[in-house]
């Protein structure tokens, strides 16, 4: 029985690493392919090449619109006449709303009280309907599969979906055509989906890299769920790390086990250390971002690793932060720097 699911599971994945090819022709029009920059301040700190995958200069502020795109592109026509909804932190809400109305669809965005201001002014410009539900992104969830039931809408899911997972792994195909000798990249992790992504990727190339999960130590659903050997459920925590709150889902039915066969590593980091990632970054490359794009640089800034790598690299996911985030942040870190 366990090699049947062993061999299931290798099945899915040669699926899958199929699905980000095809998926890296078909999102083109609406992504960009960002820059992999190697950085000098980062390199010189931990005395490493480091390379910086700049996803935060996507569109939509994030490298969330390559699943989204790729998951509604194939859509029916039919499914696309009815419209589509989904339920986010913020990042996902924005790419749904953006690639929705290119194509000129119907959205429709439930979020909770918890994404911040930034995320929430820029969704109300965005041309979707915006839906606030309670206090958590499982409670946004919930209402948004009744509206799926209710209006016959499409759930476009912030990670747990095939097409998603396989729109994020183009990322990891980029990466790889700019440094095929890269030996580590340090992925930040939620739900999993860009994680699940650029590891199928990166191994289905350059099998003896090390892919790293970087959550943050508040509510890190997937981290604690691998922990425990099945999908559970935290109390979300307030963090500098927003976008990588949720929960993973119960039933979760891919990136669970994507992650826990082909991920080497999971780490936590701290909110002090994810807001030094986020100063290093304005200081070093003059670029704002937010708390869940600091992760990985947080955890190469406090020696999170359990070996050095003579290049390695993170994806700097997203910019959608407030500004009083921002100059919060920027504050302390110049005390604390000089």
């Amino acid at each position: 029985m366990v090699l049947l699911k062993k061999a299931y599971e290798r099945l899915q994945s040669g699926q899958l690493i199929q699905k980000i090819w095809e998926a890296r022709k078909q999102i083109k029009p609406l992504i960009s392919s960002t820059p992999l920059i190697h950085s000098i301040p980062f390199s010189e700190k931990i005395d490493s090449n480091v390379y910086l995958k700049l996803e935060n200069l996507q569109k939509t502020g994030s490298f969330k619109v390559r699943g989204a795109a790729n998951k509604i592109l194939n859509l029916t026509e039919e499914e696309k006449k009815c419209g589509v909804a989904t339920f986010s932190t913020g990042n996902h809400g924005l790419a749904v709303a953006y690639v929705a109305q290119k194509l000129g669809i119907q959205s429709t965005i439930c979020i909770s009280n918890r994404v911040p201001k930034a995320k929430v002014d820029a969704l109300k410009k965005s041309g979707a309907q915006i839906q606030i539900i309670g206090d958590s992104q499982d409670e946004a969830e919930k209402y948004c599969y009744e509206l799926e039931e209710k209006y016959g809408m499409t759930v476009v899911k912030p990670f747990d979906d095939q097409d998603v997972i396989a729109g994020q792994g183009t990322i990891g195909l980029e990466i790889l055509e700019e440094v095929p000798d890269l030996e580590a990249l340090l992925v930040p992790l939620s739900g999993g989906g860009l994680l699940a992504g650029t590891a199928l990727a990166l191994k289905s190339i350059h099998p003896s890299i090390r892919v790293i999960g970087v959550s943050m130590e508040r509510s890190p659903v997937m981290y604690e769920s691998i922990k425990a050997g099945n999908p559970v459920v935290l109390k979300e925590q307030p963090t500098l790390a927003d976008s990588l709150l949720g929960g993973i889902g119960l039933n979760n039915e891919y990136t669970f086990h994507i992650i826990k066969e082909n991920v080497d590593d999971l780490l936590l980091v701290s909110e002090e250390e994810i807001a030094e990632g986020i100063g290093f970054m304005m200081d070093a490359h003059r670029m704002a971002v937010e708390g869940a794009a600091a992760v990985g640089m947080a955890a190469l800034l406090n020696n999170k690793l359990s070996k050095t790598y003579r290049k390695m690299g993170t994806i700097v996911t997203g910019c959608n932060v407030d500004l009083s985030v921002i100059t919060n942040v920027l504050q302390n870190y110049v005390q604390k720097n000089g």
